[in-house]
């Protein structure tokens, strides 16, 4: 059965196009939910109409669906709550130069 750490690990592998982190470590990824060959995932944008959020929700789509035994995956994009900076990994901040 697949676990939230591998559904995590493969989400690290696609990449919000305007900041050159990855969406978990960004903390675009709010909640994985689990059931069966089912996996769902509920995740943000760093802004609201962003023009390649179409792009984004694809490729978290299609990297789910390449884990071993998930045969359905749901993506929702939602707003609440807003993210911020805040919700980044301190990895992602150092990336950034924001921490050393």
């Amino acid at each position: 059965m697949t676990t939230e750490e591998e559904v995590l690990e493969v989400l690290r592998e696609c990449y919000d196009p305007e900041i050159p982190i990855n969406i978990v470590d960004l903390g675009l990824v709010y909640r994985v939910a689990i059931d069966g060959e089912k996996v769902s995932v509920e995740m943000t944008l760093t802004a609201p109409g962003c023009p390649v959020s179409g792009l984004l929700k694809d490729d978290v789509t299609s990297k789910l669906l390449s884990l071993e035994g998930v045969k359905e995956a749901n993506v929702e994009i939602v707003w609440d709550p807003v993210w911020s900076p805040e919700k980044m990994s301190d990895d992602a901040k150092r990336q950034l130069g924001w921490l050393t």
